[in-house]
């Protein structure tokens, strides 16, 4: 059938491969289309339609409904992007032109890859529609993988270029008539295939990479690796346990019909996959959201959070071994939190400023914190800064200037504790950079990270129940946190931005929506008998980084209710910690095991006036 001949097809070719092929064929430059791309709203007609009856009650599935509202249609809109090319085209102007050409291939194949701000884009050209319908169905295998290196089809059949896709007609379902949905089809096992992902999701910048002696390495600095941290997993493997990018991103909706108009004739046993395109920015989609035209565009993106937060609930587990008893003076002693990553890819993966994911362990008796670690703010956007926080981040910089932050000037990895997708074999372009990780006995790299934590107490709590001891109960919860567009990171594309005000804008924006706020991956809440009160053992010893990162807030929201609806933050919104170096705290984090789990988006400024805010100092 034809979604298995596709995934036939990205089993073997990746499993051939040690590192990323690198095909024949040269991309498409610019103007060099006599066909340009048509504007996804041409696909409306047959590609936007209600569900069919016997799925009514499930979520919308129709192609272009369930695109509308994703990162990868608002690519070109991003605000956070355009403030990274600013900074970027500051540090190194001749080499932005990649950034584009992922972000708005409409632009770049026009002549306007060499654009830094939205404003340099032509939206009557469709340059903000971002990753469309028309690039990926017109998108050949001789695209090559990483930096946006696609070939696009430019040969007409009919009136109109062919569309490619995975459906190859060979299960009794007829092939469109070319014409009657106005363009031809024929079937490609590239399209959809983890091979296309990979040619933008795989960037490599054109720095040397430099070792920790700061000697070169021979090979340009590998600033994002998502395709080949799939490429090298079990993932990737034929057979059972194959999983491709858009098996996870885009699943099926079995038998569903694949276009409107022709539901009873298009309705293949595999499905339509919905065209979700599923990640973790959800901060940004909620940001994304208000800017989007008032009607249709607008009312699908409630329906693309909550698909969000069902697709975050599977990326990790979580399994927490408490003690039998705490001592409330001594502290929490003998937690043990092992997480499982259950992604094909590093977790997290992709672009890593900015970005963190890490534990936060809240220890609280009658209502009051009494010990924590990476405990987050909501209010303040800042993560709990202490000697048993367990964060999970890529830290790139520059090796000579300690600079971070500014990715065309990153050559090298000063840490990356990221968890590995299940069977990584070691390659020095995916390896972790750090002592966390051990090899299995299997050759390759552990998929989860188990921590032991001890984190100080409060000698002085008073017992709230002095009559009754069997009361006392440590309200413990453990919560696994990913965040992008940490505050200290968006403040800095403020900051450093010495050229434009687009990031000062985009500041104001954050800040008058309360920053952005994290997502849970996963979350335990246990009740611990608890003694020890008033005793002397004990006490907190967190330290202050700087920035974002702080001990506990003497005000703080309910570390285990923040602010803003957990199921409503975002993923993929940015860490919070107000420093810019990673914390090795709570050991225990490099034992081998057997086994693990099973794999599994313009709002006008509202503050008049508003200047550029300097970092609070270290």
């Amino acid at each position: 059938m034809h979604c298995r001949q596709r995934t036939a097809f990205a089993a073997v070719l990746s499993s051939a491969l040690l590192l990323p092929a690198t095909a024949v064929a040269a991309p498409t430059q610019p103007g060099e289309l006599v066909n340009d791309l048509a504007p996804s709203s041409d696909c409306n007609y047959c590609h936007s339609f209600a569900n069919q009856d016997s799925l009514f009650e499930a979520p919308p599935y129709a192609p272009q409904i369930t695109w509308t509202p994703t990162l990868m249609a608002n690519a070109a809109r991003d605000p956070v992007f355009w403030a990274g090319v600013a900074i970027a085209a500051q540090d190194d102007p001749e080499h932005t032109i990649d950034c584009v050409r992922c972000h708005s291939p409409n632009a770049f194949l026009n002549g306007r890859g060499t654009a830094t701000s939205i404003d340099e884009l032509v939206a009557e050209e469709g340059d903000l529609e971002g990753v469309t319908c028309e690039f990926c169905h017109r998108m050949t295998d001789g695209s090559e993988i990483g930096n946006a290196q696609y070939e696009i089809d430019d040969v007409l059949q009919g009136a109109t270029v062919v569309r490619r896709g995975p459906f190859d007609y060979t299960d009794g379902v007829p092939q469109p008539i070319p014409g009657q949905e106005g363009h031809a089809t024929t079937f490609d096992p590239f399209t959809g295939s983890s091979e296309m992902c990979g040619t933008c999701h795989e960037v490599t910048t054109h720095r040397e990479r430099v070792d920790d002696d700061g000697n070169g390495t021979g090979a340009p600095f590998n600033e994002q690796r998502t395709y080949s941290e799939w490429a090298r997993s079990d993932f990737a493997e034929a057979g059972e346990q194959f999983r491709s990018c858009v098996d996870c991103h885009m699943p099926e909706v079995p038998d569903s019909a694949a276009c409107g108009p022709y539901n009873n004739v298009h309705q293949h046993p595999e499905g339509n996959r919905r065209h979700e395109l599923l990640g973790a920015n959800r901060f940004m989609l909620t940001l994304l959201q208000e800017d989007a035209a008032p009607g249709f565009e607008a009312s699908t993106y409630g329906v693309a959070l909550e698909r969000m937060d069902e697709f975050l609930a599977t990326a990790a587990t979580m399994e927490v071994e408490p003690p039998e008893s705490v001592d409330v003076g001594a502290g929490l002693q003998g937690l043990g939190v092992t997480v499982t990553n259950e992604t094909g890819h590093k977790l997290p993966s992709g672009y890593s400023e900015g970005r963190v994911m890490w534990i936060e362990v809240v220890g609280r008796y009658n209502g009051e914190v009494v010990m924590s670690s990476g405990l987050w703010d909501q209010a303040t956007a800042t993560i709990q800064d202490d000697a048993a926080v367990r964060r999970y981040e890529g830290i790139a910089q520059d090796y000579e200037t300690g600079t971070r932050n500014h990715l065309l000037l990153n050559n090298y990895w000063a840490e990356d504790n990221r968890i590995p997708p299940r069977g990584l074999r070691p390659h020095v372009e995916t390896d972790p950079v750090g002592d966390r990780y051990s090899m299995t006995d299997e050759g390759t790299w552990q998929h989860w990270d188990e921590v032991s934590y001890e984190i100080p107490g409060s000698p002085d709590v008073v017992d709230a129940t002095p009559a009754d001891a069997s009361d006392d109960q440590l309200e413990l919860s453990v919560r696994l946190l990913y965040l992008i567009n940490t505050r200290s990171y968006i403040e800095l594309l403020a900051d450093d931005n010495e050229t434009t005000e687009v990031g000062t804008e985009l500041a104001g924006r954050f800040e008058a929506m309360g920053w952005a706020t994290p997502v849970v991956l996963a979350e335990e809440q246990l009740s611990i008998p608890i003694s020890g009160f008033g005793g002397s053992v004990g006490g907190s010893s967190t330290t202050d980084a700087g920035d974002e990162t702080s001990g506990p807030p003497e005000t703080t929201t309910d570390p285990t209710e923040p602010t803003t609806d957990p199921t409503n933050a975002s993923a993929d919104s940015g860490s919070s910690s107000d420093t810019d170096e990673p914390s090795q705290g709570g050991g225990g984090g490099g034992g081998c095991r057997v086994g693990g789990g099973s794999a599994p988006w313009a709002l006008s400024l509202l503050l008049l006036g508003f200047v550029r805010r300097r970092r609070r100092d270290d």
